[in-house]
Parts: structure tokens; C-alpha cells; sequence
């Protein structure tokens, strides 16, 4: 570090903070120490920089299903934020299991790891997250689900304006007899469901309860599902399912039976995953700005990290955008 520092005619402190990427620096300076690092083959010493500094770099995230886009894209985002400032990010999968969640909590904790982002899937939030975290003095912020009665930073969706944007899409398209594949049981799938229900209720249409089917989160979970409701004596006609994954196994379902979408049974998801628009039938959906969800997410640990006293938890809930493809598009 001396030696950039001669080299570059700098000092030493601007150096430390070039290569930590703190924000009193400049992007031009910060390029050069960077590239006469490169040129040196400088590499940290992250233990050694950890015990100095009390800080280890690290930010854990634990998100429920890897293998859903929606988490992928706000890893990504997590990423996008954090990486430039230095951070390494620490995944872990608890698949929709609160012991596996605990487990994972109480070893990232014992990492020292300097922050935590968290899509829990504990339904009883406070003591798997409040608990662990606090007691640790470990900074966190949950992501994607709420849970009742928990006080700390989130950041997620408006999950009844979802439903309800939805719902309201496929009335709008004509259809008269509208169901719901409803998620596991979750705050936001409650919230999905709650906006469902508004939408029908503000327009004087009835929502039967065996227009609800579901409790799932996947594919093969919306193709069962909808397969409950096909066999129903007078089935749907528009469909509004949890997540992307649900409707497009729905999707799978109706074209099995000899139907068509939309003009038979209109089908509508929710995230806007990647892949919605290259399914057989390309998926309307509600976007959910999943990316910017972990920026967001991110950005709020930053300054929980950074700051000397916890500061007041913060609710940041990132508005809905209807997303209209030809699954839904009959008029």
C-alpha cells in the first residue's frame, strides 16, 4: 500500500480507502489504485484486515427456494450493490424450512458475518429472526415477507395490490368466473389473496371457495392445482396464480385438457421472472421489480452497517406494474 501510495502521489489513507471502496473517494482515484494494485498483484489480507478493522466483509443472504428467478434476481441485486462497496455475499437456501432457517441464521451469526438480508420462512418471524439476530447485534433486513407483528427494515411488495391488480386485469379481459391458486402460507400470499378478494367484491362478483385452490409454489404445484379446478362442474374462465411458477403450471395444465389460453381459461401470474415471456403461451404477469428488491434491500443494510446506533427500521414496499402478454390478452 506505501508503494501505490508513493507511486501515485497519494496517501496512504486515501489508498486504504480506495481499495475498501469507500464513498470520500473518487471513481477516477479509486480506478488507479485498483489498476496499480492489478499491476502489483496486491492482494488483502482479508483475516488480517478483519481483526483490524472488526469487520469481515461478509453480508449472508437466506433466501427460501434458489431455484426460484424471483430469488435469483434478488441475488442479483444484492449483489449489483454490495460488491462494488467490497462485500462477499454468503447464500444459503433454507427450502421453505424454519429449523433449516435457524440453523443457517446461528451459523452465519458465528461467522461474524457484518450483515444480514432475509426472506424468511419461519412463521413465527420473532423468534427466528428477532431473536438470533439481535442478541448477536447482527444488522438484518427482511426481504420479500413480513412477518406479523415483527418490528425491523423490509423490503418487499405491495402483495394486495398485486392481487388486486391481477384480479382486476382479468376482469377487465371479460372474464366473469375468476379463480385463485393461492400460495403457501406466507404474509404475502395472504396479502395476494386479500387483494383477490377486493377485486371481486368492488365489482359485485362472488369468489366460492372452491375457486381457491392451491397452497403451493412451483410448477408442478400450479399444474395440480389447476387441475382441481378443471374439474370443477362450472370452472373458471380467468385464473390469477401466486407467482409465475404457479401459473405457468396452470398454463400446463389447461392446453392438457384440450383448452385454450386465453380465450377458454385467461391466466395470469405474478414476479415477471426471466422466462415468462418464452413459455408456450407468453405470461401476463404483475411485476414485482425483483432486482431492485435486493438494491433496495441491500442499500438499507449498508447504512444499518455503516451507522454508530441501530437506526429506526425503515419500510420500503416497491409499487406493482401489470405486465400484459398473451396469456391474459382477450380483448
Amino acid at each position: 500500500m506505501k508503494d501505490i501510495a508513493a507511486d501515485l502521489g497519494v496517501s496512504l489513507m486515501t489508498v486504504s480507502k480506495a481499495l475498501r471502496s469507500h464513498s470520500d473517494i473518487s471513481e477516477e482515484t479509486r480506478k488507479r489504485v485498483l489498476q496499480r494494485a492489478r499491476e502489483l498483484n496486491y492482494q488483502p489480507n482479508w483475516v488480517a484486515r478483519s481483526l483490524v478493522m472488526r469487520k469481515t466483509y461478509l453480508v449472508g443472504l437466506v433466501i427460501p427456494d434458489l431455484m426460484h428467478s424471483f430469488f435469483a434476481e434478488v441475488a442479483t441485486g444484492v449483489a449489483r450493490k454490495l460488491v462494488p462497496l467490497g462485500y462477499q455475499i454468503v447464500i444459503s437456501n433454507s427450502d421453505e424450512d424454519a429449523a433449516v432457517e435457524q440453523r443457517q441464521l446461528e451459523l452465519l451469526a458465528a461467522r461474524n458475518v457484518d450483515g444480514l438480508i432475509l426472506a424468511s420462512a419461519s412463521a413465527n418471524g420473532r423468534k427466528a429472526v428477532l431473536e438470533t439476530l439481535r442478541m448477536r447485534e447482527v444488522p438484518f433486513v427482511l426481504i420479500d415477507r413480513m412477518p406479523p407483528g415483527v418490528t425491523a427494515n423490509y423490503v418487499g411488495s405491495r402483495d394486495e395490490e398485486i392481487g388486486q391488480m391481477a384480479t382486476e386485469h382479468l376482469i377487465d379481459q371479460g372474464c366473469r368466473r375468476i379463480g385463485h391458486i393461492r400460495g403457501p402460507a406466507t404474509p404475502n400470499s395472504h396479502g395476494r389473496l386479500r387483494g383477490y378478494r377486493k377485486a371481486l367484491a368492488a365489482h359485485g362478483m362472488a369468489s366460492p371457495d372452491e375457486y381457491v385452490a392451491g397452497g403451493v409454489r412451483d410448477d408442478a404445484g400450479g399444474y395440480s392445482a389447476m387441475r382441481e379446478l378443471l374439474a370443477l362442474e362450472n370452472p373458471p374462465d380467468g385464473v390469477f396464480g401466486y407467482n409465475d411458477p404457479v401459473a405457468a403450471g396452470a398454463i400446463k395444465a389447461v392446453l392438457e385438457a384440450g383448452l385454450r389460453v386465453p380465450q377458454d381459461i385467461a391466466i395470469i401470474g405474478a414476479g415477471n421472472v426471466h422466462y415468462s415471456d418464452l413459455l408456450r403461451v407468453p405470461l401476463s404477469t404483475v411485476d414485482q421489480s425483483s432486482a431492485y428488491i435486493g438494491e433496495a434491500a441491500a442499500g438499507l443494510l449498508v447504512e444499518c452497517m455503516e451507522a454508530k446506533q441501530p437506526p429506526e427500521p425503515k419500510r420500503i414496499l416497491v409499487p406493482p406494474r401489470l405486465v400484459v402478454r398473451e396469456s391474459s390478452r382477450r380483448r
